[in-house]
């Protein structure tokens, strides 16, 4: 396993634990003692999973973690010397995945981190598309659609950006700006259009989804 686990942790003896414990397992490890020494280390994207300290000479490592959550999704376990059940729920609201408390068995450490690792890889398979775009056509689920002009642009729009909530207001600016026979419900219809197509080849799955009061978004796939 090649994965690199980076350790925020300012008592060196911890730190050595960690490290060993983990590179026996074939984990390679980067140590560093301070909170913003660790938010720089993880901008790199060089790491699958980081090990925390809570209780750091700089900064809190659950200011950390909330510092870190604006910029990446890598896994984070906690360590503290405090065993309060409202720190843990804390810890995990910010976005932690784990939590052990000191003192604690390196071996325990290691199978935690397997496990995040584990279910993180799980979480970040690889999807499968309903929609293919190539050569001014759209296929759902392999099978070309029968679009007009405006219905294609329209889904292909959404596409460009899955998951993106599009108001119609953006959708009328971007598609229709030049057209002089449109209304606010064109969106709708086109809409209504598309959706017709898309379950008369897929009746059980909804791609195209409605956000009341703010437009409209497409999933282009499941995890099968």
């Amino acid at each position: 396993m090649n994965a690199s686990i980076l350790i925020i942790e300012d008592e060196s003896a911890i730190a050595d634990v960690l490290a060993y414990a983990l590179g026996t397992e074939g984990y390679a490890t980067v140590r560093c003692t301070l909170g913003r020494q660790g938010l720089e280390l993880m901008r790199s994207n060089l790491f699958a999973l980081v090990i925390l300290d809570v209780g750091l000479p700089d900064m809190s490592g659950f200011e950390v973690c909330r510092q870190a959550r604006s910029f990446t999704d890598i896994p984070v376990l906690f360590l503290t010397a405090r065993a309060d059940e409202v720190d843990r729920i804390v810890g995990l609201e910010i976005g932690g995945d784990d939590y052990v408390t000191k003192p604690f068995s390196p071996r325990e450490v290691v199978a935690r981190v397997r496990v995040i690792l584990r279910r993180n890889a799980a979480r970040q398979k690889p999807v499968a598309s309903w929609f293919e775009v190539a050569s001014s056509r759209i296929r759902f689920c392999a099978t070309p659609l029968d679009l007009t002009r405006y219905e294609y642009l329209l889904l292909s729009l959404l596409l460009e950006e899955p998951g993106r909530i599009y108001s119609r207001e953006v959708l009328m600016d971007s598609i229709w700006r030049e057209a002089l026979d449109t209304s606010d419900r064109t969106v709708d219809t086109h809409i209504k259009t598309l959706r017709a197509k898309i379950k008369a080849v897929r009746a059980d799955l909804e791609p195209i989804v409605t956000h009341r009061g703010m437009g409209y978004s497409v999933v282009n796939g499941a995890e099968r």
